[in-house]
């Protein structure tokens, strides 16, 4: 092991021990309660069975549904993939491929099987598991790579850090030529733009429900404080005509509070509220989806997307690719830089403040729907996975 390894190493080992008892603590948290343990502690985390086989690592829910027009280019091949949530789990638990939650950074030289190639998705740079992926004998590939403009300050600081950790990276394949020379600037070498894979992907729907006969408006992927700026622009934009708000949060251990905030809101405007989970016949003014899995059968029979995640600084927004393919008018906020290469190719979009969701819907009537006009090539990235 190099004297940096072993340093940093080293610091990850102490950092673990420090951090047991809030792991501890966070492990009996739901949204935790599987993916802690399996990551932090190895519990029903064994080492993989396939050995010199295609790794693929993704983060969460969204990284593990993008591979899939990669595995089917891929079929035939031995694939592993580990994720770090619980959703991402459940997400790459659909394919036909053995699937882990990634371990904290001082587990992986004893669990790393040596592979033929690891594929990393996004954001992904944890400096151990591409430091003994290659010292296993394995290659690194970045895929759909990004640094957004609100972190390349921080990545900046650590250049030094960064230029050792992309070392061991063998091609780097970025979402836009922004990200190309963000990455050069941390030392990376070879890195080639092909596009942000979510543009390859299939958009499906799983069931078909019946149009309400009144306009529906969905607000998808939701997060702590924006559904309360939704629900107020919906009261408002009720009054002038007859409408469905549906609301889909984005996390499930939030189906509860979300439901409460509605139940105010209902009660005090006197407007009618459902849960999905206890009827899909999209009935009542207010519908709170609180099952997974339904967003896009949702966008399928709306015809305006309220997309969530962009409203506050924090969160960096949501794919605009589904709704817009189901022809979806789109609101969204103006935080979304970790999907600002997606929006570049969705046009007719309206970005406003959490103030001004009521204006938008308002100037609805008069705009075309959301629409996407782009494609990717993923060919030249399987041949690169491929090499031998």
């Amino acid at each position: 092991m190099k004297p940096f390894t072993l340093l940093y190493y080293i610091l990850s080992v102490l950092l673990y021990f420090v951090a047991v008892p809030l792991l501890i603590y966070l492990s009996f948290k739901k949204k935790y309660r599987h993916s802690i343990p399996s990551r932090f502690f190895l519990f029903n985390n064994p080492r993989f069975k396939i050995e010199n086989g295609i790794w693929f690592h993704v983060c969460s829910l969204g990284e593990a549904r993008a591979l899939k027009p990669i595995l089917t280019l891929l079929s035939g091949n031995e694939i592993s993939i580990t994720t770090i949530t619980h959703t991402g789990y459940a997400e790459a638990k659909k394919y036909s491929a053995d699937v882990r939650y990634l371990p904290y950074e001082m587990f992986l030289p004893f669990w790393i099987k040596k592979q033929r190639v690891v594929v990393v998705l996004e954001a992904e740079l944890w400096y151990m598991l591409m430091s003994v992926v290659r010292a296993k004998g394995g290659r690194v590939i970045l895929l759909n790579a990004r640094i957004s403009e609100k972190s390349v300050d921080k990545y900046l600081q650590f250049a030094w850090f960064y230029k050792k950790l992309l070392w061991h990276v063998e091609m780097i394949y970025a979402q836009s030529e922004a990200d190309k020379n963000r990455f050069l600037a941390l030392g990376a070498k070879h890195v080639e733009v092909i596009g942000n894979i979510k543009l390859a992907g299939e958009i499906v729907k799983t069931k078909s429900y019946e149009k309400p006969e009144r306009e529906c408006i969905v607000a998808g992927s939701t997060h702590a404080g924006e559904e309360e700026s939704i629900l107020k622009a919906f009261v408002e934009y009720k009054k002038q005509g007859d409408s469905i708000l549906i609301v889909v949060p984005r996390h499930p251990e939030r189906f509860e509070s979300v439901y409460a905030l509605m139940q105010e809101y209902a009660k005090r405007n006197a407007l009618t509220l459902s849960k999905f989970s206890e009827g899909a016949e999209l009935k009542s003014d207010l519908v709170l989806v609180d099952v997974m899995g339904e967003l896009n059968n949702i966008y399928a029979i709306s015809d305006i997307a309220i997309l969530g995640g962009a409203f506050k600084e924090d969160v960096g927004g949501h794919n605009p690719l589904e709704p817009a393919y189901f022809g979806c008018k789109i609101i969204t906020g103006k935080h979304f830089f970790h999907q600002k290469e997606l929006f570049k190719y969705v046009h007719h979009v309206q970005y406003v403040e959490p103030d001004e969701i009521h204006k938008a819907l308002m100037a609805c009537g008069s705009l075309p729907p959301s629409m996407v006009e782009e494609k990717i090539d993923l060919q030249p990235v399987i041949e690169k996975i491929l090499e031998k």
